[in-house]
């Protein structure tokens, strides 16, 4: 398997998913998850294979979310094989592979990447990492997983303040709200990453993948909120509130959502 926009690599017990798009903070447009998905699918059906670390390039962020500048140029996140931009599917399947996903959380974990680090069942934070959500800003929001499962992971008052309000947390502030199991130097972060993997290798994988499923089956039922959610946001982002989000990021200027105050 070729990529383009990730790399994937194995290293001992584990399957390194590297999301390599630092040009664009590593932010992902169709053709990223569709490769996330056959990484993620490989990575399941590879019997060496014990645990999955996800990752970004370079030191600057681990992902920053859909691609908003491509879709301000092309309304949309590009093309695809499937013709569908799949990323309801990747939420799924970190939550389905039977095998512990590890997130690297190397630097900025915003917006969309900022949910997929949350649906990780660990995180690792570099000591230069920071999280928050910026959908209401850019016209755009995940009220599935990105919410609601978020809400399970630091509390419902903490979920409410991080998507209203948009603010940036460092990760002293995120292993304090429990978004994050650890804080290390940035240069330890993969190793770190790689010692967890090899330590949960020597765990009976039956053992592990019942566990995990057991996990999931509290909050599978926000997989139906997650559909609604995806569908709603199609719509949303092609209407002018949505528009106006993404042109205003990609003009970096502040939107003027003025227009589309509506409480009835």
């Amino acid at each position: 398997m070729t990529y383009e926009d990730i790399r994937y690599e194995i290293d001992g017990p584990a399957a390194v998913i590297t999301i390599n798009r630092p040009e664009r903070y590593n932010a992902f447009r169709g053709r990223t998850v569709e490769e996330l998905i056959k990484a993620f699918r490989a990575a399941w059906a590879d019997r060496q294979v014990q645990a999955v670390i996800l990752t970004g390039a370079g030191d600057k962020a681990f992902c920053t979310g859909g691609d908003v500048k491509q879709r301000a140029e092309t309304g949309d996140y590009g093309p695809t094989e499937s013709g569908m931009f799949e990323i309801g599917y990747l939420h799924k399947l970190i939550r389905d592979i039977p095998k512990p996903v590890i997130a690297a959380v190397n630097g900025v974990a915003v917006g969309g990447g900022h949910v997929l680090h949350v649906l990780c069942d660990v995180s690792l934070a570099s000591e230069t990492a920071r999280f928050g959500q910026a959908g209401p800003k850019v016209g755009s929001f995940d009220a599935g997983f990105g919410t609601a499962y978020l809400a399970r992971v630091v509390g419902e008052k903490k979920a409410r303040e991080i998507w209203f309000w948009c603010r940036m947390y460092d990760a002293g502030e995120a292993l304090r709200m429990g978004l994050v199991n650890a804080v290390v130097p940035p240069a330890e972060l993969l190793p770190t990453a790689l010692a967890w993997a090899r330590e949960v290798a020597e765990k009976s994988p039956t053992a592990l993948r019942f566990l995990k499923q057991s996990f999931n089956a509290d909050t599978d039922h926000q997989a139906g909120l997650s559909n609604l959610a995806m569908s709603a946001l199609d719509l949303f982002t092609a209407s002018p509130e949505g528009l106006e989000g993404a042109r205003a990021f990609a003009e970096k200027r502040k939107p003027d959502f003025n227009a589309h105050v509506n409480w009835h």
